[in-house]
């Protein structure tokens, strides 16, 4: 059972999934549309997913001050700060939008990253107040809220796309109001600050400490590779389904299938980590990820999209959610803002690189959109031999061992 001091872990958990789901649906609704509008803004097409790539970069960029930000002032001050970034960033990409400036319209996508930046760190916040036993599933939880996103965000975009003469214009002043109206949400929020560590108190390890720590440094790489392998091929999809023939309607219904599948099953992740461990249900993560890169490797129709993005979705949230739930565990508290922010870092350092190549890889590897999906696919293979070999690694350790690291 869990324990009666987990109360508080539990308001904040209602917080942070309604969060998720209000807040978060701006990121299904720009990455269903961010590619086809930089494809109509940009000079060349092999920079189609830029703006996508920008919000990455955004994130990766902004993850250690925001993590600095929270450590001395409290998590929702930081969640406040993303939800405006967000807000901000939505109404420059809208003026790019309106003026046709892709300059501008990045722009807006760099600052739209602080908010994507603050959105991961909901799944950090749900663990501060949980007992070790009830922060798995706290964790899961709060992800799973991204299943509302999932429905709000690629609905938002049918609604609104074509709601201005300028295309796709609406669907960015849906992502203001989802930002300010959101933010409300955090008044509710009660997770203690930090405290001030006294003159004597340790400080704890160093970055590089941290990343030599073996259950550290895998749970690092694993979050890295899920993320960023299902951002590579996430980025590309929109295109390759527009590009072979099907509609944008199409595009984001795939999307929408995808997005589900990232957070549906965390209402269960959870408690398979507490029951089978951790390691297992990362392992098991990469191995649909591989899944993923068969089944869109096996053709273009239409159920190809769908099947292949939803093991997509499933493998990351299984790789992903495990690999936090790993770091959680394996850093001490006054270790959190390091780590935290040092993790996101190179996770979304990880992410950015994916997003960079995948424009390039749909648009410019081959002759046609079949021939581009198929590069993306390929692309899937190297990171997921590295992931698994480190998880591997880590299981094969001496018992003794990884039991001294904590």
């Amino acid at each position: 059972m869990t324990s009666a001091h987990d109360a508080p872990a539990r308001r904040n958990v209602v917080v942070l999934v309604l969060a998720q789901a209000i807040l978060g649906a701006q990121m299904p609704m720009i990455f269903t549309i961010g590619g086809l509008a930089g494809q109509s803004l940009a000079s060349n097409i092999c920079f189609a997913t830029l703006p996508i790539s920008l919000i990455v970069l955004g994130s990766m960029l902004s993850a250690t001050p925001v993590s600095w930000l929270m450590q001395q002032y409290g998590r929702r001050a930081g969640f406040f700060v993303g939800a405006g970034a967000g807000a901000l960033g939505g109404a420059v990409g809208a003026y790019g939008l309106y003026l046709a400036s892709f300059p501008i319209f990045l722009l807006g996508s760099l600052i739209t990253g602080t908010y994507m930046s603050a959105q991961g760190f909901y799944r950090f916040a749900a663990a501060d107040t949980a007992s070790d036993e009830f922060r798995p599933k706290a964790i899961s939880y709060v992800m799973a809220g991204g299943l509302a996103s999932a429905i709000i965000g690629p609905q938002l975009v049918k609604a609104t796309s074509d709601a201005f003469v300028v295309p796709f214009l609406g669907t960015y002043a849906a992502v203001i109001a989802l930002n300010l109206l959101g933010a409300l949400l955090f008044l509710f929020l009660k997770i203690p600050r930090p405290p001030r560590p006294a003159e004597d108190a340790p400080k704890g390890r160093t970055r590089m400490q941290l990343l030599a720590t073996p259950r550290i440094a895998v749970a690092v790489i694993c979050a890295t590779v899920s993320y960023a392998l299902m951002n590579l091929v996430m980025t590309s999809t929109p295109l390759a389904v527009v590009g072979c023939g099907f509609e944008t309607n199409d595009a984001a219904n795939v999307v929408t299938a995808h997005v589900l599948a990232m957070f549906a099953p965390s209402f269960f992740t959870g408690h398979l980590i507490a029951r089978f461990g951790v390691e297992k249900i990362m392992a098991t993560g990469l191995v649909i990820l591989a899944g993923a890169g068969i089944v869109g490797l096996s053709g273009v129709e239409l159920e190809q999209f769908f099947v292949a993005l939803v093991l997509l979705g499933l493998g990351w949230n299984f790789g992903f959610i495990g690999a936090t739930t790993m770091l959680a565990g394996a850093h001490e508290p006054h270790e959190r803002g390091r780590m935290q922010g040092l993790n996101d870092l190179i996770v979304f350092g990880g992410v950015t690189f994916a997003s960079l190549s995948s424009g390039g890889l749909m648009n410019c590897s081959g002759g046609t959109p079949q021939q581009g999906w198929t590069a993306v696919n390929l692309a899937m293979a190297p990171f997921l031999v590295l992931a698994g070999g480190a998880l591997i690694w880590l299981v094969l350790r001496p018992r003794d061992e990884v039991g001294a690291e904590g």
